[in-house]
């Protein structure tokens, strides 16, 4: 079987990438190993775990509106029903990813595939199943394999009682008490739905904060709120070993947390995720990889070997489904030859707990680790009406700029619906947008999307909703 352009990976990326080239007038074929497109954003990871950080919010604030004098019954959870509604929400979008694919007459191949050379790959079925063909042969491959849970060989223990996000995602209960080990996005936003569920959560960080690597100043007030919703936060601490007692694991600390041991009805390891570069035959390639696994591309997607492209995780940081599908875009306009390079000023990234937090652009820690002068505007949310109105007063804006200039560099937000407001934040620091900009744009009023213009505002000296005092 021959083709002009192979997909290998049905993710975000990876049908972006063969639905515009099969627009474009391509002959496409998409080989996913997966009964179903979507990827691990959409049937293991992005979506479903919003689906169930909506049901975690819309508990929250029900509890909420008790400081309004509104008191609801305590919440009968029906895990049956909740996973069913979770189902529908995947089913939705893969049919009509597949619908999609139909009109565009993109091919699609079920099966594991593995580089016999630059233009050659071998198909393996999947799940037991043949493949349409044992061989498929093509011009180019993009290459758009993903991602999967790191894995801690000290921590493995056969137990179902032992879950990573994939199955903490399946609700398989709630169990009384959980222990959560790392303190990124993806244990803290799992370990968010199962709190509002009724599990008591307990997170283990082996850094000295929560979201290592995130602004500090975002981090705080999500970090005082969770310590209010979880049952203990322990930073500096390593869990060094599990153990299967049964009814419950045995944990071991090593750190300040105390006591050294602790008994969880579930474990859940969310400690990052790597590349998905190995057993696909690369070596038979002209691929290369650089040390943490992840392939080597130009800016337009271009690996080494002239025939392959490789977009999304397995290509590189940041690992977020927007910026796969952006890069899968580039490598097919970039076949087509169109003068295209991937090289975006701001990837937003949102962590869905509650408050959110979300960035674009430069960080204050990215700043200091590059030894570059910033100034920074922020604006508090305790001086926004809508917060006040909402409640939710513990939000913040902040921009960062350069000094000399005033031209934003990032942004950053903790508060209520940040992943909506930081996408103004994205197209201004794309435009090259100056705080002078952001001041005079008439953002409405009262919400909080005005907390961007205030804060630019207040760099210039000119915010009324605020008092600087002059220096």
């Amino acid at each position: 079987m021959d083709t002009e352009l192979v997909v290998l990976g049905g993710g975000p990326g990876g049908y972006a990438a063969a639905f515009l080239a099969a627009d474009l007038g391509m002959k496409v074929v998409l080989v996913e190993q997966d009964a179903r497109l979507g990827g691990t954003c959409l049937l293991r990871g992005c979506i479903p775990s919003k689906a169930l950080l909506h049901v975690a919010k819309g508990m929250a604030e029900a509890e909420h509106l008790a400081d309004w004098g509104v008191r609801f019954d305590r919440p009968q959870i029906d895990l049956a029903t909740m996973r069913a509604r979770k189902a529908k929400v995947i089913d939705t979008l893969t049919s009509g990813l597949k619908q999609l694919a139909a009109k565009r007459k993109v091919e699609l191949i079920r099966a594991r595939a593995i580089f016999e050379s630059s233009q050659t790959l071998r198909l393996q079925g999947a799940d037991g199943q043949p493949p349409a063909a044992e061989r498929l042969t093509f011009q180019h491959c993009i290459l758009a394999s993903g991602s999967v849970p790191t894995r801690i060989p000290t921590l493995e223990l056969d137990s179902p009682r032992l879950m990573d996000s994939t199955a903490a995602l399946e609700l398989p209960d709630v169990p009384e008490s959980l222990l959560v080990v790392g303190g990124g996005y993806i244990g803290l936003e799992l370990g968010t739905v199962y709190a509002a569920l009724g599990s008591r959560v307990t997170v283990v960080e082996m850094t000295d904060g929560l979201l290592p690597g995130v602004d500090r100043d975002l981090v705080r007030p999500l970090h005082k709120r969770l310590e209010s919703r979880f049952s203990a936060i322990y930073l500096n601490t390593k869990v060094t070993a599990l153990k299967d007692l049964g009814d419950a694991v045995e944990a071991l600390f090593e750190g300040p947390a105390e006591p050294r041991t602790q008994r969880f009805s579930r474990v859940l390891v969310a400690v990052g995720r790597r590349p998905n570069s190995a057993e696909l035959g690369l070596e038979n390639t002209g691929v290369k990889l650089d040390a943490k696994g992840f392939v080597q591309v130009d800016a337009q997607r271009r690996t080494a070997d002239p025939h392959i492209l490789a977009i999304g995780d397995v290509a590189g940081e940041p690992m977020l489904a927007h910026k796969a599908t952006h890069e899968g875009k580039a490598a097919v306009e970039a076949l087509a030859g169109h003068p295209v390079a991937f090289r975006p000023r701001a990837v937003p990234a949102v962590v869905f707990t509650d408050p959110e937090i979300a960035w674009a652009g430069l960080t204050e820690t990215q700043a200091k680790q590059q030894g570059r002068k910033i100034d920074t505007a922020m604006f508090p949310w305790a001086a926004s009406g809508r917060a006040q109105a909402a409640g939710r007063t513990e939000g913040m804006t902040k921009w960062l700029f350069d000094p000399e200039s005033q031209r934003v560099l990032g942004c950053g937000i903790v508060g209520a619906g940040a992943g909506e407001l930081i996408a103004e934040a994205v197209l201004a620091i794309e435009l090259g947008c100056h705080l002078r900009d952001l001041a005079e744009t008439i953002h409405p009023h009262p919400t909080l999307s005005e907390s961007l213009g205030i804060a630019a505002e207040a760099a210039l000296g000119i915010a009324t909703d605020i008092f600087r005092p002059k220096r």
